[in-house]
C-alpha cells in the first residue's frame, strides 16, 4: 500500500517529477535550476497533497516564493489526481525519492556541472565526496557542509604528517577548523603542486563537518566560482548567487591563482569577501603563489588578501618525506622496509603526490605478485621509467640555456619584456620545451620568464602549431630535445 501510494495513472509519482524537472530545467535556465530546483526531492503523496522536500529553510522559502506557483501547474498537468503541493525542510537524504538522473541527463548532451548551492555533504545521491562512505553517518545528519569538488576522506588532519616545513601552515588550519572567531582573516595557504594546501583545505571541512556541523561552509575552487558567476549573470540570477555565497559562515575557495583576469568576477568575489569578513566570517583561500605575486589580481583585492595570515608550506626535508612515507604506508597496511622508504625519500623529492604514487606502484605490484616482499630491489625495477626520469630531469634554466646558446641570444633576453621576432620565438621555443621535458605547473614556468601562465599556454600553442607548418623549425626543436634529454 506504501508503494502504490507514489503511483498514479500507472506512472511513478517520482517519473512525474523527473519530467518536471526537465520542464523546470529548460524554462528557468541551467543556474537557477541547478541552485534552487535541482536539490529538491519528491517526499510523501497522500490525499490527493504532495510533499516537495528541501534540504534547508532558506532553500524551502525561496522555492515557494519565486517557484511554486509554476511547479503547482505543471504538477496539475502531469497529474489531475494531486490537489495540492506542500513544500517542506527535510534535511535527511536516505529516504527521499530523488530525480531520476537519468531523465535529467537527456536535457543536454553535454554534463551538468556540481551543484554547489544546497547540497548536504552527507546526501550520496549528489555524488559530491569521492570515495567516502557518508551514507550512514548520522553522528553529523544536520551537517550544513556544501562543496563543488569531491572530498577526499584521507584528508584529515590525523593523517596529515607535520615536519619543519609545513608546521605553521597545519597550526593555522587547525585554529581556523576549530574556533569560529580567530585573529586572522583570511587564512592564504600557499605553495607550488603536491605539498599539501588542498590536504589541508580538506581537513578543515572534515574537521567541522565532525565537530561543529551547524556551521555553513561552501568549498570550491576558483574557475568554478568563475563559472557559476559568469552563468548567474547569464541568467540574471546574481541576486541567488549573493545570497548563497554572503549568507556562509565559511567560504574556502582552492586554486585562487585561476581569478587572474576575470575582472567582472574578482569584483564580485571584493565584494563577497569583504561582506563575510566584515561580518566575522571566516574566509580560507589557498594558491600556488602568495597574494602580491599573484598574476592579474586587482591591487585592492591583494591587499585585502595580506591583510590576514599568509603562510607559505615550504618544500619538504628528508624526515618529512620518510614520515609520510610511513604514514601512507601504514593507510595502505603495507609493511615497508626502512632501506625501501629511505631510498625513496632521497630520490623522490619533488612533491608528495609524486612520493605517494611511488609507493601505490610499489604496494600494488607487491599485492598482484600475491604478497611478494618489497625490496630495494624490486622498487627499482618497479619505478625504473620514473627513477631514470628524475636522474635525467631537465631543469627549466637548463632549458633557457641552451634554448639561448642555440639562438645566440642572452637568458637575460629570453626573460626580458622585449617582443621582437628574434627574441619572441626562442622564448616561446623554451617555454614549449619546459611544458614538454618538466613536470612544472604552467604559473611556475611562467615565472621563470616573468610571465603569467596564459601567456605560456599560448606559446605551448603556436609553437605546435608551426611544428607542424615548418619543417626547418620542428628540426631545430627536435635537435633542442635530444640535447637536453641526453
Amino acid at each position: 500500500m506504501a508503494e502504490e501510494a507514489f503511483v498514479s495513472e500507472g506512472r511513478p509519482v517520482d517519473l512525474q517529477w523527473g519530467q518536471i524537472c526537465n520542464q523546470l530545467k529548460m524554462e528557468f535556465g541551467e543556474t537557477a535550476f541547478d541552485s534552487w530546483l535541482k536539490p529538491l526531492t519528491v517526499g510523501d503523496f497522500k490525499d490527493g497533497v504532495m510533499n516537495i522536500c528541501a534540504p534547508t529553510a532558506f532553500m524551502k522559502n525561496w522555492v515557494v516564493t519565486h517557484y511554486s506557483d509554476r511547479i503547482n501547474k505543471i504538477w496539475e498537468q502531469q497529474n489531475p489526481d494531486i490537489k495540492k503541493i506542500n513544500f517542506i525542510v527535510q534535511t535527511g537524504f536516505s529516504d527521499r525519492r530523488s530525480v531520476d538522473t537519468s531523465l535529467l541527463k537527456k536535457i543536454s548532451s553535454s554534463p551538468t556541472p556540481q551543484n554547489i548551492y544546497g547540497c548536504n555533504i552527507n546526501s550520496s545521491s549528489f555524488g559530491l565526496v569521492a570515495g567516502a562512505s557518508l551514507a550512514n553517518d548520522t553522528s553529523n545528519s544536520n551537517s550544513n557542509i556544501t562543496n563543488g569538488t569531491p572530498l577526499n576522506p584521507n584528508y584529515t588532519f590525523e593523517n596529515f604528517v607535520v615536519g619543519k616545513t609545513n608546521e605553521f601552515a597545519y597550526a593555522a588550519a587547525r585554529k581556523v577548523a576549530e574556533s569560529k572567531n580567530v585573529s586572522f582573516n583570511p587564512l592564504f595557504l600557499y605553495s607550488s603542486v603536491g605539498l599539501g594546501k588542498t590536504h589541508l583545505m580538506h581537513s578543515i571541512i572534515w574537521h567541522i563537518k565532525k565537530n561543529d556541523p551547524t556551521r555553513n561552509v561552501i568549498y570550491l575552487t576558483a574557475e568554478q566560482f568563475v563559472y557559476k558567476f559568469v552563468k548567474a549573470l547569464r541568467y540574471k540570477d546574481t541576486a541567488a548567487f549573493k545570497e548563497q555565497f554572503r549568507s556562509v559562515d565559511v567560504l574556502m575557495v582552492d586554486d585562487f591563482q585561476f581569478m587572474g583576469n576575470k575582472g567582472t568576477t574578482q569584483e564580485e568575489f571584493f565584494h563577497t569577501f569583504s561582506s563575510l569578513v566584515e561580518e566575522g566570517k571566516q574566509v580560507i583561500i589557498s594558491a600556488d603563489k602568495s597574494p602580491t605575486d599573484l598574476d592579474g589580481i586587482e591591487e585592492r583585492l591583494k591587499s585585502r588578501l595580506v591583510g590576514g595570515l599568509v603562510v607559505d608550506i615550504m618544500p619538504t626535508n628528508f624526515d618529512l618525506r620518510m614520515g609520510i612515507l610511513q604514514k601512507k604506508a601504514e593507510l595502505m597496511g603495507i609493511e615497508l622496509p626502512q632501506k625501501v622508504a629511505e631510498f625513496l625519500a632521497q630520490k623522490i623529492t619533488s612533491n608528495v603526490r609524486e612520493l605517494e604514487g611511488s609507493l601505490k606502484r610499489v604496494a600494488a605490484h607487491s599485492q598482484l605478485l600475491s604478497g611478494k616482499e618489497i625490496t630495494l630491489d624490486m622498487t627499482q625495477d618497479v619505478l625504473k621509467d620514473m627513477l631514470r626520469s628524475i636522474d635525467r630531469k631537465t631543469t627549466i634554466d637548463e632549458i633557457q640555456k641552451k634554448v639561448a646558446e642555440h639562438f645566440n641570444i642572452s637568458v637575460k633576453e629570453l626573460q626580458s619584456s622585449r617582443r621582437a621576432r628574434t627574441v619572441a620565438r626562442p622564448r616561446q621555443i623554451a617555454m614549449y620545451l619546459a611544458k614538454q621535458l618538466t613536470s612544472r605547473s604552467l604559473p611556475e614556468i611562467g615565472r621563470k620568464f616573468d610571465r603569467d601562465h596564459t601567456t605560456v599556454m599560448h606559446a605551448v600553442r603556436k609553437v605546435e602549431e608551426l611544428i607542424i607548418e615548418d619543417q626547418s623549425l620542428a628540426e631545430n626543436i627536435e635537435i633542442l630535445r635530444r640535447t637536453l634529454e641526453n
